[in-house]
């Protein structure tokens, strides 16, 4: 039997052992594991991280992050560790086993505990993507969300995570494989992809498998991508809707489970040794392939054509044959796609392009999309996720000091909103959040911290839902800002208002009596007294109180808004 069609191993024990295990394993210490570790764990179980036997014991860990090999020498690119808590790991023993469970608690795999560590996270950003650097979501996340421990160890599984969404569409290594031996497929090529399918993908697909003379598996993966991306949900919509496109005999679209880390080159390598377990042949490796975007410096953090230079290095090895694919662009005259640099008379004819950015742009503001770009009925399942941004919730976050005037300018926005209609409006003003969300907080800055949150998440439900949130708490830290934005911004826009009245007019107009009362000592930690106050330094919009009246500093924030798309210009 081929090699890429016969069956490989998977770390789960039979249904009756699993059965027995789910009882024994009520006793043992359990670790909660986050959504990528959900992910992670998914493909040891299935053998879609094969010749991994569990999570990188130290050694391998190491030998990983230096030159991509295990401690037995085997390539692998990508360090797959189990981060936990110091209070977790410092009360385990060597050898200890745990249970490894879903955040609904249910049962998921048992690990033995042979390696208990604290790696150096800035050398990993380094070695693994390249550089240290906050702007690359995964660095961002190895510092700011992963736990600050890591376990390693072998894994016995008791059962798949469960999914509730495209049950159909989800397979195993194993599965795909079988489906491969049934059909006859000896020759496959995978695409991977974590964008919606447009005319460009379908073009290159195409292709690929003409020059592979293979099959084609089209392998999205609906793990976790980039944050920002278009949701799984959205996209695997659009792929079921392009399918009927491509040749129902040779193409088969799979879902694929995987955390990506958008490490560029490494994740090249780290694609196609999964793909491989998955029993495909070659592997499409496109330009800048898993590439995050841009640096702190506002450059590109990986070269167009580093992943395919170095999983070409590797190709041997790995037993997996790349497609290199070049950078597909819309020839005018010629009513097709080519790829750029294969075209000779350049000068000649119309090359036509429509970048990421630009597709956002036209989908935010309800422009058109030619049909040469992409299928009307992708574009129809982004415009139903997407509407224009004059139809999408938003959020307008003022902050300032206490007495700056932010509530009373919220107050206006609100009815000069209401006056024109069209979506709900909330305003989450910090009296009525503190007596309603946070009555029991304090003013600590944990508390504050905590409250700012609580405003955070009520303001990005409303924005998912359509509405318009209207904050105005004094949220004076940026770290907290930012978290907020964050949240909100991945349902809709998120606009910040300083309210720049400065900390000597608002002590003068002390309506609330509360500046008297910080000087005497008998308010502790107020803002801009004794506790600090971080300015905003790139607010959508900065409004001046003195000397304008409210209605005029509302109406500052109803231009921004208009001039943002958020709302109709009438």
């Amino acid at each position: 039997m081929a090699e890429n069609l016969a069956p490989i191993p998977e770390l789960y024990v039979s249904y009756d052992s699993a059965q027995k295990l789910k009882v024994e394993a009520a006793d043992l210490v359990s670790w909660d594991l986050s959504p990528r570790q959900i992910c992670d764990l998914e493909l040891l179980m299935n053998g879609g991280f094969n010749p991994l036997k569990g999570f990188l014991s130290e050694e391998d860990y190491n030998g990983v992050v230096e030159n991509m090999r295990l401690a037995d020498g085997s390539l692998w690119p990508m360090p797959i560790t189990l981060d936990v808590s110091e209070d977790f790991a410092a009360s385990l023993e060597a050898g200890q086993d745990i249970a490894l469970r879903d955040q609904e608690g249910v049962i998921l795999a048992t690990m033995t505990v042979t390696d208990n560590w604290v790696p150096n996270k800035s050398k990993e950003a380094e070695k693994v993507f390249g550089a240290d650097d906050d702007a690359h979501p995964a660095v961002n996340y190895l510092h700011n969300t992963a736990g600050k421990v890591y376990l390693g160890g072998p894994v016995v599984g008791i059962q798949q995570p469960v999914h509730y969404d495209f049950r159909a569409r989800r397979d195993t290594p194993n599965e795909l494989r079988a489906y491969f031996r049934k059909l006859g497929w000896r020759r496959v090529v995978a695409f991977q992809t974590r964008n919606p399918l447009h005319r460009a993908h379908q073009e290159l697909t195409f292709r690929a498998a003409k020059e592979a003379q293979a099959n084609l598996l089209i392998h999205p993966v609906v793990g976790m991508t980039k944050p920002g991306d278009v949701d799984h949900f959205t996209r695997v919509r659009c792929y079921e809707a392009v399918l009927d496109k491509y040749p129902q005999s040779t193409t088969n679209m799979s879902l694929l489970p995987l955390a990506m880390r958008m490490a560029g080159p490494r994740e090249a390598v780290w694609h196609g040794l999964i793909r491989k377990n998955y029993g495909v042949t070659h592997f499409i490796v496109g330009r800048d392939h898993a590439g995050p975007g841009k640096n702190s410096q506002g450059e590109d953090f990986y070269g167009p054509y580093d992943a395919q230079d170095l999983f070409k290095e590797h190709e041997e090895e790995m037993g997996i044959e790349m497609v290199p694919f070049k950078h597909m662009v819309y020839v005018q005259e010629r009513a097709q796609y080519e790829p750029n640099d294969e075209i000779m008379d350049k000068d000649d004819v119309t090359i036509l392009n429509i970048s990421g950015t630009e597709l956002r742009r036209r989908l935010a503001e309800g422009l058109e999309i030619p049909e040469w770009f992409s299928f009307p009925e992708v574009v129809a399942e982004l415009r139903k996720t997407k509407p224009p941004r004059s139809k999408q919730g938003f959020t307008v976050f003022f902050t300032g000091f206490s007495g700056s005037g932010k509530s009373t300018i919220a107050n206006a926005l609100m009815v000069k909103l209401m006056e024109m209609g069209g979506r709900p409006v909330t305003l989450l003003d910090g009296d009525i959040v503190r007596k309603n969300l946070s009555s029991e907080l304090g003013f600590s800055k944990e508390h504050r911290d905590l409250n700012i949150r609580r405003i955070g998440y009520v303001a990005s439900e409303i924005t998912k839902n359509g509405g318009i949130a209207i904050c105005a708490p004094i949220a004076p830290y940026a770290t907290t800002r930012r978290a907020v934005r964050e949240d909100v911004e991945n349902f809709g826009a998120f606009v910040e208002v300083h309210v720049a009245t400065s900390i000597e007019e608002c002590e003068k107009r002390d309506r609330k009596g509360l500046y008297k009362l910080a000087r005497e000592g008998k308010i502790k930690e107020f803002t801009g007294i004794s506790d600090p106050y971080d300015v905003p330094e790139t607010p959508e919009l900065r409004v001046e109180t003195v000397g304008h009246d409210v209605d005029n500093c509302a109406h500052q924030v109803i231009l921004k808004l208009e001039s943002m798309g958020l709302i109709a210009a009438h």
